[in-house]
Formats: C-alpha cells, sequence, structure tokens
C-alpha cells in the first residue's frame, strides 16, 4: 500500500511540473558546410567590375528607354539646321579650299550633338536621382568614386557615339558629305570631346539640385560653346582677337579635328588639340573624382 502512494506521488509530482519551466530543445547546430554555403563571403577585388557593368547596363538602358527623346530629336535637329543653311546658302562659292559649305557644315552638326547630349546624359542622371530622392541608390552599392566616374563617363560617351554615328548616316545620306578620309581620326577625336563632356555633366550634376540650376549651365555655357566653336564658320575667318578666342576653346579643337578626319579640312594643329583634350580630360577626371569621394552635394 505504501509502495502505491509512493508511486502515486512520484507521477504526480512528475506532471505537476509547467512546461513552460523546461529546458526548450536546442536544435542541433548546422555543419561547417552548410554555415560557409549561406554566408560564403563575396571578394570583389580592388576594382568591381560586376558593379561597374550593372552602373553602366543602368544609364545605357536610361537613355534607350526614351529613344525618341535622345536619339531621334537630336538628328532631326540637325537635319533641320542642314536643309535651312541649304536653301539659304545654296551651291555657293566653295568655303574651305575646295569643301562646299555644306560638307563643312555636317562634321560640326554631328560632334555638336555629340557634345550635347554626352553632357546632357551624365549632368540628367544625378539631378534626376536628386530631386526624386533615389540618389541613395547610386551611393549605397559597394562602388568607389572611380568606378561611379567611369561607368558614369562611359554611357554618356556612349550616348554621344550612337548620337553622332545616326546623326553623320542621315546627314551623308541627305547629300552632306561622304565617307571619312580618316575614320579613326575622327572617331579618336569623337571620343575625346564625348568624355569631356561628360565629365563635364558630372561636375554640373553634383554642383546641381535643381532642373532650374542644370538648365542655366545647360543654356548658357554648354549651348554657347558648341555653338560658337567653329561648328558653322571657319575660325580663320574670324577677326582678331576671336580668332584667338576661339583658340583657347577646348571645344573648338574636338570640332576641328573630328572635321579633319569627316573631311579633310582643319583650321588648327591636330596634334595641339589632341594634347589639349587629353589634359582637359584629365583635369575634369581628377575634379569629378574628388567631388564624388568628398560626396559634396550628394551627402547630407
Amino acid at each position: 500500500m505504501n509502495d502505491l502512494d509512493a508511486t502515486t506521488k512520484s507521477s504526480a509530482s512528475q506532471t505537476a511540473v509547467p512546461i513552460a519551466d523546461q529546458a526548450p530543445a536546442i536544435p542541433p547546430a548546422p555543419d561547417t558546410a552548410t554555415v560557409h554555403r549561406l554566408r560564403r563571403p563575396v571578394y570583389i577585388g580592388p576594382i568591381n567590375w560586376v558593379g561597374l557593368a550593372m552602373l553602366y547596363q543602368r544609364e545605357v538602358q536610361r537613355f534607350l528607354k526614351i529613344a525618341t527623346q535622345t536619339l531621334a530629336a537630336p538628328v532631326i535637329t540637325s537635319v533641320l539646321f542642314l536643309m535651312v543653311f541649304s536653301v539659304a546658302l545654296g551651291e555657293r562659292a566653295n568655303f574651305v579650299g575646295d569643301v562646299d559649305f555644306v560638307t563643312f557644315l555636317v562634321p560640326g552638326l554631328v560632334m555638336m550633338n555629340v557634345l550635347q547630349n554626352a553632357f546632357a546624359n551624365t549632368s540628367s542622371s544625378l539631378v534626376v536621382s536628386k530631386v526624386q530622392g533615389n540618389i541613395v541608390d547610386l551611393l549605397m552599392p559597394p562602388l568607389g568614386p572611380g568606378e561611379l566616374l567611369f561607368g558614369l563617363a562611359a554611357a554618356g560617351m556612349t550616348r554621344g557615339l550612337c548620337v553622332g554615328v545616326v546623326t553623320a548616316v542621315v546627314l551623308v545620306m541627305l547629300g552632306g558629305g561622304t565617307w571619312p578620309p580618316h575614320p579613326m581620326i575622327a572617331l579618336g577625336f569623337l571620343t575625346l570631346g564625348a568624355f569631356a563632356l561628360s565629365f563635364a555633366g558630372i561636375l554640373a550634376g553634383i554642383w546641381a539640385n535643381k532642373f532650374d540650376e542644370l538648365a542655366a549651365i545647360t543654356n548658357f555655357v554648354v549651348q554657347p560653346l558648341t555653338f560658337l566653336s567653329g561648328t558653322f564658320y571657319s575660325v580663320d575667318r574670324l577677326p582678331a582677337p576671336f580668332d584667338l578666342i576661339a583658340s583657347l576653346n577646348p571645344v573648338f579643337y574636338t570640332i576641328d579635328g573630328f572635321r579633319y578626319g569627316m573631311i579633310g579640312v582643319a583650321d588648327r594643329s591636330l596634334m595641339t588639340g589632341f594634347y589639349c583634350l587629353v589634359t582637359v580630360n584629365v583635369v575634369l577626371a581628377i575634379l569629378c573624382y574628388n567631388a564624388l569621394r568628398s560626396g559634396y552635394r550628394l551627402k547630407s
């Protein structure tokens, strides 16, 4: 009888233990292979090539989505310029050497489109991100200032190159020239000019916080430089001291070198223009790099 009572009391005491007071079951530890598979470190290296490629792809897709505005509109504008000057001047005497005015005009129109669109691509990308409040999407990824700089500038150069090629093909089809005698020289000056204005666009986009500020730079700096740098005329016909002022303008050397590659006519030395453009690109790239690294007007 005592044994039965003892057994009953023991069972009661065991069933009386609250569930909350019992120790929770400890799950088994995952094996080492599972841990490494779930928490595998990603080695980026000195250059984040994947991030750089994604940034470039994003910027290119951004202007391709609105190709009517970014590609077709500049071409139509150049065609209108060519038609107006053709009707106004007709088949007049040779303008420079053996080159008529329309043939002389085409390289200037092409390069004007290249420079303006390269500047617009980089500057608008930064300003739109600021206005929409998603600039953090550009700053948060593991991209250094050099990668940001090259990704944005390469996309701006790509847009300028696309616009330039399409414009040149259309204008040549309309009778504004022939196959360029020095295509590599034309491509080289086109690339240097597009990169220079892409860097300038990055600086403008960093500085501007509103569309009005960016529009002021575009209307009062970029457009006058592209219009008054030998686009529609030869600087040799300018009176002093305007011919000297034009020779100090880097945009003039971009148009002059590209014109030589397209029609074999230039107003100044090609090597002088080449060294000038390389220097301008290096200086602008350094300024952009320092601005991106410091976060000037980008980070609060």
